[in-house]
């Protein structure tokens, strides 16, 4: 069975647009015109990947993204029309997996649908993220390769799957350093458009997850100037 998608826009011939070059691709399709919709679709349904639109009626592309965060960790990529890279940003920190602006080009939005479906099976070449062992532990911190589940202090803690995949690849090799670009190439699987911001944001909000004090990272660490690194010293 094909990889199912949501895509919520309230601009119908854009919706139909996407979902013909989608279904094309072999992929089911679902859509939404408005942020409640999407919402419900989203809870009531099982999807491989939602594609969202900022500006929605009822509720805005952002608020959406933060329901939906409430009960899953779906990828999500949104459309902005608008060019302020803030914009973007304020998408990724709403939980948002990539973003993607407007006007599009039908072949990019493929692209990145592909490469966030390839990550999400481990299938993307490049470094492994996925580890042959069923279970890491450090300190406090378990995380569950097969189930893609992250415990602190035995308690669950819900990340997106970007979130989850880099800190998959940190600590299944520890002390080794990774630059923005590095991270970019490996776990989004493309080159995201040399904007190093997008790995600053996802790393903050992993830490504010799954650091006793996200001010003082006892996990995460940074190389100033150099990258991002997983400590696994006591």
């Amino acid at each position: 069975m094909g990889k199912k998608i949501l895509v919520v826009d309230d601009e119908k011939l854009i919706v139909k647009g996407i979902k013909f070059s989608l279904e094309a691709e072999g992929l089911t399709v679902d859509c939404a015109y408005d942020g409640e919709e999407a919402v419900a679709k989203a809870s009531q349904s099982q999807f491989d990947l939602i594609l969202l639109d900022v500006m929605l009626p009822k509720l805005s592309g952002y608020e959406v993204c933060t329901r939906i965060r409430e009960f899953s960790s779906v990828p999500i990529i949104m459309l902005t029309a608008k060019g302020d890279d803030m914009d973007k940003i304020l998408g990724l920190e709403y939980g948002a997996d990539d973003y993607i602006t407007k006007p599009f080009n039908i072949l990019e939005v493929k692209a990145r649908i592909k490469a966030i479906l390839r990550r999400s099976e481990n299938t993307a070449t490049g470094e492994a993220i996925k580890p042959t062992t069923r279970e890491i532990r450090f300190k406090g911190l378990r995380l569950l390769p097969d189930s893609r589940q992250v415990f602190v202090d035995n308690k669950e803690i819900r990340l997106t799957v970007k979130e989850y995949d880099v800190l998959e690849l940190l600590l299944t090799h520890p002390n080794k350093v990774y630059s923005r670009e590095s991270l970019m190439n490996i776990v989004w699987g493309y080159d995201y458009l040399k904007d190093a911001r997008t790995v600053d944001v996802h790393v903050r909000r992993l830490r504010e997850k799954i650091e006793p004090d996200a001010g003082e990272p006892i996990y995460v660490q940074t190389k100033w100037g150099v990258g991002y690194y997983f400590s696994d010293h006591e």
